[in-house]
């Protein structure tokens, strides 16, 4: 449908499950030929690796040619000089220990009578610094590279060129690299002679083959990291200090392209920031990430692009730049998975839009290769609480079914090995360096684990194609029956260690889980909402067991929730979160979610509107408030602009979502937290409820079979518009007020019949084509139905 990076092979390998797949991996090993190769010496963390070789002949002519790649760090290939692709950081990041992923590349037009088969190793997820601990290379101590070229003749006689001992290895230009710290490029060392036939090779030695099992070989299944944007300077200054400082305008992910020309051996120095803090770059966020490129001149004409890290970035620091430096010298290049936009949203409010555009940013620069909390810091994680809270947002603004289809076969992996646990992130790198004291011994976490139920029920929902949960189901159903085990006696989830609502607001800057929501009041509803998830989806799947073996444990959450926790309404801690959560999860009865509507709507109120919530209540607190009357409080407390609020950071010029609400304080300072990034996405999760409800479009059946034309306006917006390309085509919905006169204008394609809801008036069915309907907004909008 939509996926139109991946290839029917990798659509394929989507319907297996985890298990299935080893085995076929294993079935499959049987056609490598390759090895795992490493040069004879590390060459600064950057070798380089090249095979000449002649074409058979006698054979006809070349019919098709097939390069099958992969790497321990991450690997660049060209064949006579030309690269195979414009793919970036292959093979990405995965659970390394159980699932190594392999690009195909066809490279037919490439090849010569005599070819040169190049290969350029980074450090990478492999190799480099990983968390804040400051260690690195957790997955082995050698890089290595893993080709097998396979050229088909016209007679059907296959060659193979494989990476074994017969390669050779030799330095490049390259002297340091890492994700976190950046790239030091030599101009001077370069000679693309290498990559051509007839190298002489002075210098260059043998390779050393690395132990491998090639049964951990698969496929991709989601999207390869490319470029997919390039922005130009905005703006040159001198800071106070006397630096030259460089603005995009944008806060991105990706690095900065230069060409230049000075005297051989002048080093250029690039550091990479997101804000300034008093006019001078504010790299304190960075924690020990270097974020610095380095550039030495050949004397010619030198262009530089770091391939081998990524920063998260808007500010640039430029030093050592030979005479004067114009904008176009300088081109910021966006990097991250290669996503297909299918979502769009506009209002009459630019600060809305505005903030919508940096939900978009902060999405693109997190999805490279895994869903990342932050792109900037020594940090980098698929941290599991963040996808799980803006899952739905993500697959509405893009097609993300096989980029979190592929990380989700990563969480099983890693859930299978740790005993049915979640872990923090996947792939987890955490269980291979020292805890956080104030973590705790790892165990499932609400929310955070809770990835394994809500992403792949969120898939399901957004695309409609249930191989998710089939695939998923395992890991699903896992996870739900180690909380099962983690419960207390009273049958509520109180024990061991959780993120609980983090970073709430009113939390001190220095401990982002002390919040005001009691932990176990988060933790239970989340695991009810799981349990119920799971039951759906046996239901689904025929799977009648453990259908009611997950209804009776979602009926016991349910049941000891509301005797541990609710009393007369009340829920414990009295705060936004429990009821945002025990509203939108379904957890009161019908009187006590009344009450806990109006006392929801009173704390709204009482806190002027500004925000309440931390991770787990943020993505629920408009919901909950439009569910139970109060939509006015919604809009109010989503078009805010004072610190907290969603708006407060665009008022402020950001260009993504920040981690942490006050980011950036008021008089232009950087929070003082240890913790602080520009761009974190979690946050944004309210533009689901923004794409629904200001928008007006919705599912009725999971991937937009039926549709919902409901938008409910407020906040003094006079339009919104909407659209969705849906896996049976393009769904739009525009709305636009003249006074108290609503104009709704719908069209759906073919086969998708919709449901049209306006305040005031019943549902009527709409079909294919466009539905143009006014009506007189009523005094008060019945916006609870």
């Amino acid at each position: 449908m939509l996926a139109d990076t991946a290839t029917s092979t990798d659509t394929a390998m989507c319907t297996d499950t985890a298990n299935d797949t080893t085995q076929n991996r294993r079935d499959n090993a049987m056609n490598w030929h390759a090895l795992m190769i490493a040069a004879g010496e590390t060459f600064d963390g950057a070798p380089l690796l090249r095979r000449e070789f002649a074409l058979e002949t006698g054979h006809g002519a070349v019919t098709r040619a097939t390069l099958h790649l992969t790497a321990h760090g991450i690997v660049e290939a060209w064949i006579n000089g030309r690269p195979v692709s414009g793919d970036l950081l292959t093979p990405g990041w995965s659970a390394y220990e159980w699932r190594l992923r392999y690009a195909d590349y066809d490279v037919t037009e490439l090849l010569e009578d005599t070819s040169v088969l190049g290969l350029a190793l980074g450090k990478g997820w492999f190799g480099g610094r990983l968390g804040w601990a400051g260690g690195g290379s957790y997955y082995g101590d050698s890089l290595g590279a893993f080709a097998q070229l396979e050229v088909e003749f016209a007679d059907g006689t296959t060659q193979l060129v494989v990476t074994d001992q017969e390669w050779t290895s030799g330095p490049s230009a390259v002297l340091a690299n890492d994700l976190y710290d950046g790239e030091t490029i030599d101009a001077r060392l370069r000679d693309d002679a290498w990559k051509r036939p007839g190298f002489a090779g002075d210098g260059w030695i043998g390779v050393r083959e690395l132990e491998f099992d090639t049964a951990s070989l698969t496929p991709y299944i989601g999207p390869r990291v490319t470029r997919w944007a390039a922005l130009p300077v905005q703006e040159i200054t001198t800071s106070p200090s006397g630096k030259t400082l460089v603005d995009f305008g944008q806060n991105l992910v990706g690095w900065i392209k230069l060409r230049v020309q000075g005297e051989a051996g002048t080093e250029i120095v690039v550091r990479h920031a997101e804000v300034l803090e008093h006019g001078e770059l504010g790299t304190r966020p960075l924690r020990s990430a270097k974020a610095t490129d380095r550039y030495i001149l050949s004397g010619g004409v030198d262009e530089f692009e770091p391939t081998f890290t990524f920063h998260g970035f808007r500010y640039a620091e430029i030093e050592g730049w030979p005479g004067e430096l114009k904008a176009e010298d300088l081109t910021a290049i966006a990097i991250g998975s290669e996503l297909t936009r299918i979502g769009e949203f506009r209002t009459s409010d630019p600060l809305l839009n505005q903030f919508h555009e940096n939900v978009v940013w902060g999405m693109r620069g997190n999805f490279v290769d895994v869903p990342t909390d932050c792109p900037q810091r020594d940090e980098r994680l698929g941290w599991t609480g963040d996808i799980a809270a803006f899952a739905p947002t993500a697959a509405f603004l893009y097609d993300v079914d096989g980029f979190l289809s592929d990380w989700l076969v990563d969480l099983d992996l890693e859930q299978q090995h740790h005993d049915g646990i979640v872990g923090f992130v996947i792939p987890d790198i955490l269980k291979m360096i020292d805890q956080p004291t104030d973590f705790g011994p790892v165990d499932s976490t609400a929310i955070w684990s809770d990835a394994a139920v809500w992403v792949p029920w969120t898939l399901y929902q957004a695309y409609g194609d249930d191989a998710v949960l089939r695939r998923q189901f395992g890991s699903m159903a896992a996870h739900v029956r180690r909380v099962e085990s983690l419960l207390s006696p009273a049958g509520v989830w109180d024990t061991s260690f959780q993120f609980g609502d983090w970073l709430d607001p009113d939390a001190p800057p220095e401990d982002p889980a002390k919040a005001k929501a009691d932990t176990g009041v988060v933790a239970t509803a989340c695991a009810y909402r799981s349990a119920t998830i799971v039951a759906e989806t046996a239901k689904l799947l025929g799977r009648t067991e453990e259908q009611a073996e997950f209804e009776a444990l979602a009926a016991r959450l349910r049941q000891a929730f509301n005797a541990e926790y609710v009393r007369d309404g009340v829920v414990k801690s009295d705060c936004t979160t429990v009821y945002a959560l025990a509203i939108v999860f379904g957890l009161l009865s019908v009187a006590d979610e009344e009450f806990a509507g109006t006392r929801l709507s009173e704390l709204v109120a009482e806190a002027d509107y500004r925000i309440s919530t931390g991770f787990a209540g943020t993505p629920f607190i408009t919901d909950a408030l439009t569910q139970t009357g109060h939509l006015d409080d919604a809009y109010r407390l989503l078009l805010e602009r004072e610190c907290p609020s969603w708006l407060y950071p665009v008022t402020m010029g950001a260009t993504t979502v920040w981690e942490r609400w006050d980011s950036m304080l008021p008089d232009g300072t950087i929070n003082p937290g240890e913790m602080t990034s520009f761009n974190h996405y979690a946050l944004g999760a309210v533009a689901d409820w923004m794409h629904r409800v200001v928008g007006g479009l919705s599912a009725l059946e999971p991937g937009y079979a039926r549709v919902l034309v409901a938008p409910q306006p407020g906040g003094g917006l006079t339009e919104a518009e909407t659209s969705l390309a849906t896996p049976h085509g393009t769904v739009s919905v525009r709305w636009s007020l003249d006074g108290d006169d609503l104009t709704v204008d719908a069209e759906l394609p073919d086969g998708v019949e919709g449901v049209l809801r306006l305040p005031g008036r019943d549902d009527q069915t709409i079909g294919a084509g466009r539905t143009t309907e006014t009506t007189a907004l009523p005094a008060v909008a019945d916006v609870a139905r």
